[in-house]
């Protein structure tokens, strides 16, 4: 799959996580059966259009492994267990929770990610992201310095991811509190920091249009191909 998205966008470079490139964003977590989370998800629907995200599903936080990371990888902390289903291929916007996100990727799908470091006066560069291809039953830990949005479709029925964090994330923050320094004026939500691209539904919320460059896009399929 990773060389035919290659084909199809002969203008990015699609590395995948198991390249060690990826280490600079997070790593793949071993030693965790997500086998049972992975089952649950084969009954949630991926969207006509558009995302839909769930911060916790009641039957994800039911199984042993949701109680497994909240023992071992976080460190005993409450966690929620939910999932982001959806037909997105734009880079759209970047996040990044003062925490690490687990993902597992429960269809074939695609991360464009950054560094936090490289946001310069709450700007930054879209041509400074990396992109990322993630097989079907991978889990990765996204590390709390990496910038990271919603996955992009690989193929026309879109994509499935669970994510994992800890309590309370992503959550409204409502009232926004009012900035103290230029970072607070990327809160959006609890414990989440964004920065959306000028042409993105989040930057017409009104989160902060702060991404510069391209709205990237990952094409799946060539201009004269039919899926």
């Amino acid at each position: 799959m990773i060389d035919l998205l290659r084909q199809r966008n002969p203008g990015l470079e699609i590395n995948s996580v198991f390249d060690n490139v990826f280490s600079h964003y997070g790593k793949i977590i071993n030693g965790y059966n997500f086998s049972e989370g992975l089952r649950i998800m084969e009954k949630r629907n991926i969207p006509e259009s558009g995302n839909v995200y769930v911060a916790s599903d009641e039957e994800l936080m039911g199984t042993a492994i949701a109680g497994d990371l909240s023992r071992t990888f976080y460190g005993n902390m409450p966690i929620q267990a939910g999932y982001c289903n959806g037909t997105t291929s734009r880079l759209n916007a970047l996040e990044y929770h003062k925490c690490s996100e687990i993902d597992v990727a429960v269809t074939n799908l695609v991360l464009i990610l950054g560094d936090i470091r490289n946001i310069k006066n709450n700007r930054f560069l879209s041509s400074s992201t990396e992109i990322f291809y993630v097989p079907a039953g991978t889990a990765i830990e996204l590390f709390g310095t990496t910038l990271h949005f919603a996955p992009c479709k690989v193929t026309g029925e879109g994509f499935k991811c669970i994510i994992v964090l800890p309590q309370g994330t992503n959550q409204p923050l409502i009232p926004l509190p009012s900035p103290k320094n230029e970072e607070d004026k990327l809160l959006w939500m609890q414990n989440k920091w964004l920065i959306a691209h000028p042409c993105s539904i989040p930057a017409a919320k009104g989160a902060f249009a702060g991404i510069i460059g391209d709205n990237i896009e990952i094409k799946i399929k060539n201009e004269k191909e039919v899926i």
